[in-house]
């Protein structure tokens, strides 16, 4: 669905240095730049004078590691400046490489010479924890030539010189509180993109409680096809309604520390949150830290004051969070759909049977078994169904 506010906004991006789009998961950071850098891309094709040029990386943990994440990305570059790169991957492979600065140097002088503008986009940057690779980036960052322009997208900011490059006029952001749907672009996806036929009324309600994200609104569509009282879902949809709960789940307390995810399921019960009120629930000193720390990460709090002493956790983050199910030995708890699973696994059914029963397919059934042995630390059904039991998992059929 077009974003025109957001594309204006990149367009003046790709004038900058860096552009940096930092939201939550769910809020479509992606989506958006893939959308966009096609249509950049195409509105003056390289081939043309004073043409341009995209390339994209997607970045995961295993490109931690400096020699493979800047083997990456001069391979992306080289996708669109093909000339360019050569003389770096040959350094770095030699058996005693220079400092990466000394690589960095002779790629820069060649996209220097580069006739058209470049654009560089580096998806899921929040994966990369090195700090010797943010360093470099921002060695990278400081150097670049006047047709080079890099766009981030993360969920948490980087450890790079953003003070610096916003006082220069060399940063253009984009945060969660942009890339939220206004109530027209709510209204345009859930009735035209969803071909839901939904009141005003009721957009403005779905719209506030997701609180414009993206695939919440996406998984509240999913959830009303076929209602017959869509009004009625929407006046009870909350945290726990299933798809919520198994997103939430996956995309974010799965990802995150044991220590983050404790505090996580320990202050969900608290509506607003500051530091010595989640060290009095916790039982642990570190509650403003962590706070602040999940407010830099984009972690679904939300800042109630300009100090940012008291925060709150997003609308639907919260109510997931309390509504689920959570022992003191389950440290990650189980999603709506594995209670599901594990609640069949106690039967006689086979997994054929119950990938029918859930009306999924056996490998999804068979990729939440393993979820279940995982956090139940479990390696077979039987062992599972026993743990489950001691945990008083089983009494609570989740079946609907």
């Amino acid at each position: 669905m077009p974003r025109h506010r957001l594309r204006e906004r990149l367009n003046r991006g790709a004038e900058a240095k860096l552009t940096l789009v930092a939201a939550p998961a769910g809020f479509g950071k992606t989506t958006l730049l893939a959308d966009w850098l096609g249509e950049w891309v195409a509105a003056a094709p390289q081939a043309a004078a004073g043409g341009r040029a995209g390339a994209w990386l997607s970045l995961d943990q295993g490109d931690n590691r400096p020699a493979s994440f800047w083997a990456y990305l001069i391979a992306a570059l080289r996708t669109v400046v093909p000339d360019t790169g050569a003389h770096a991957l040959s350094l770095m492979g030699a058996p005693q490489p220079p400092p990466v600065e000394a690589v960095l140097a002779p790629l820069v002088n060649e996209l220097a010479a580069a006739p058209y503008d470049v654009v560089l986009v580096l998806d899921d940057f929040h994966v990369i924890d090195s700090s010797e690779i943010q360093a470099r980036m921002a060695f990278l960052l400081d150097h670049l030539p006047r047709q080079v322009h890099v766009v981030i997208a993360t969920r948490a900011d980087p450890e790079l010189p953003l003070a610096r490059l916003r006082a220069r006029g060399e940063l253009v952001e984009l945060r969660a509180a942009d890339l939220r749907f206004t109530p027209d672009e709510a209204a345009a996806y859930l009735n035209e993109v969803m071909g839901l036929e939904l009141a005003v009324e009721d957009i403005a309600a779905l719209e506030g409680r997701t609180e414009g994200s993206i695939a919440a609104l996406q998984l509240a569509a999913l959830s009303m096809r076929g209602r017959d009282d869509v009004a009625g879902f929407i006046a009870g949809f909350a945290g726990d309604d299933r798809y919520i709960v198994d997103y939430l789940v996956e995309e974010v307390l799965r990802r995150q520390p044991e220590r983050v995810r404790r505090f996580l399921l320990h202050t969900a019960v608290l509506d607003r949150l500051s530091g010595p009120l989640c060290d009095a629930v916790t039982g642990l000193d570190g509650g403003r830290a962590m706070l602040e720390a999940l407010d830099r990460g984009n972690l679904f709090v939300v800042p109630l004051d300009d100090r940012r002493r008291w925060h709150r956790y997003h609308h639907l983050f919260g109510e997931s969070e309390r509504s689920t199910p959570v022992r003191p030995d389950l440290v990650e708890p189980l999603s709506e759909r594995e209670l599901d699973v594990l609640w069949l696994l106690g039967s006689d059914l086979g997994g054929p049977e119950i990938a029918r029963e859930l009306t999924v397919s056996l490998n999804t059934m068979r990729t939440h078994t393993r979820n279940i042995f995982a956090k139940l630390g479990v390696n077979n059904r039987r062992e599972a169904v026993r743990r489950a039991d001691e945990l008083g998992l089983l009494s609570r059929s989740r079946r609907r």
